[in-house]
C-alpha cells in the first residue's frame, strides 16, 4: 500500500476552514469546529494539518481538567509546566502572544463534561487571537449549541461527510498498489463508506492480489473476498 495522504473533498474543506480562519479580520473570532461521524479521516487530517502549519496538535483524553489541559499546552511550547493553574495559564498566553501558533483540539467531547477546560481555551483564545479549531464527533456541535457564548466564537464550521464515489476512487488510486476496476469501485461503495474501513480493505485485497499473481481488482474478486 503507498503511504499517500490522500486530499478528499473533507480534506480539502479543512484546508480551506484553516485559511479562512487565518484570513478573518482582527474583530471576527478566529475558533472554527470540525465534527462528523468516526472514520471519516478527522482525526489524521487534524495532524496532517498540525504538520503543516507548524501548530500543536492536543488530544483530548476522558477524565481531562482544565489543569491537565493547561500543562499539556505548556509542554507542547516547549515549557515546564508550573505548579499553579494560574501560573500556567499565564505562561500559554504570553508564548502564544510572542509566537502566535494554530490549535487543534481533538476528542472534543472528552471535554464536555468539563466545561471549564472549554472555557479555558476561549480564554486563551481571547487573550491571543490565536486560531483554535475543536474536532469532535457527530454531536459535538449540538452540545456546544447549548452555550452561546462560546458558540457565537465559532466563526467556521464543517461537517465531514460520507464519502462520495470520486473520492473513493481517489482513495484507491492513491492508496493501492493494484488497481481497482471501475465497478469493483461502485461495489464497495455501496457496502463501505469508513476510511478506516477502507484503508483495511485495501490491504486485505492487495494482499489476495498478489498471492494470485492478479494484476487488477475487479468487482468478482471483491465479492469474493468480501
Amino acid at each position: 500500500m503507498n503511504k499517500i495522504f490522500v486530499k478528499t473533498q473533507n480534506v480539502k474543506n479543512f484546508i480551506g476552514l484553516v485559511e479562512n480562519l487565518q484570513n478573518k479580520p482582527k474583530n471576527i473570532p478566529k475558533m472554527g469546529l470540525v465534527y462528523g461521524e468516526p472514520g471519516l479521516g478527522k482525526s489524521q487530517t487534524a495532524l496532517w494539518l498540525a504538520c503543516k502549519y507548524d501548530a500543536i496538535y492536543l488530544r483530548a483524553t476522558n477524565l481531562m481538567t482544565g489543569r491537565w489541559l493547561l500543562e499539556e499546552l505548556v509542554k507542547e511550547l516547549d515549557e515546564i509546566p508550573r505548579f499553579l493553574t494560574s501560573d500556567n495559564f499565564n505562561l500559554v498566553v504570553q508564548n502564544l502572544k510572542q509566537k502566535p501558533k494554530i490549535i487543534f483540539i481533538d476528542e472534543i467531547d472528552y471535554l464536555m463534561n468539563n466545561y471549564k477546560s472549554i472555557e479555558t481555551l476561549r480564554d486563551i483564545h481571547d487573550e491571543t487571537n490565536c486560531l483554535i479549531i475543536f474536532v469532535g464527533m457527530g454531536l459535538v456541535h449540538r452540545k456546544l449549541e447549548r452555550y452561546k457564548h462560546l458558540y457565537d466564537r465559532f466563526s467556521e464550521i464543517l461537517k465531514f461527510e460520507t464519502f462520495g464515489v470520486n473520492d473513493l476512487s481517489q482513495i484507491f488510486r492513491q492508496l493501492s498498489e493494484i488497481p481497482f476496476a471501475p465497478d469493483a469501485i461502485e461495489y464497495i461503495y455501496l457496502k463501505y463508506n469508513r476510511f478506516r474501513q477502507i484503508v483495511q480493505l485495501i490491504n486485505q485485497m492487495e494482499n489476495f492480489a498478489k498471492d494470485n499473481n492478479l494484476s487488477e481488482i475487479t468487482k468478482e474478486m471483491a465479492e469474493q473476498v468480501l
